[in-house]
């Protein structure tokens, strides 16, 4: 798709697309096609690239990854909240990890097939 279709269906300003497009090609998330029928698709199939993927090369794998750092805690208090944190950070990219984008866009069809109302 082109970027101001992406654009206009997210409601999404165009020069920030144009920058987490170029971020996501130099991940190599999606890859850039040039020409009059030009514009950014997967660089491989949705169910290849989980989340986990997407926001590491977005926000920078060491702030994905930081929670796996060891930070010496200075009191006992600290300590304890370093240990839930690192708990808390493996879960959520343990989650973040399971899904795909197919996976957003089955639970997208999913919800979009219970919002139908049939009238008579």
């Amino acid at each position: 798709m082109q970027i101001r279709q992406i654009a206009a269906q997210q409601n999404i300003p165009d020069r920030y697309l144009e920058q987490l497009l170029a971020t996501l090609r130099r991940g190599g998330i999606v890859k850039s096609q040039r020409g009059s029928k030009g514009g950014y698709l997967l660089a491989r199939e949705p169910w290849k690239i989980t989340i986990f993927e997407i926001l590491a090369c977005l926000e920078g794998l060491d702030k994905v990854k930081k929670c796996e750092e060891e930070i010496q805690p200075q009191t006992v208090e600290s300590s304890v909240i370093e240990e839930i944190w690192q708990e808390a950070c493996q879960a959520a990219n343990s989650v973040l990890e399971t899904y795909t984008l197919a996976d957003l866009c089955e639970k997208r069809d999913a919800r979009q097939q219970l919002n139908i109302m049939y009238y008579i």
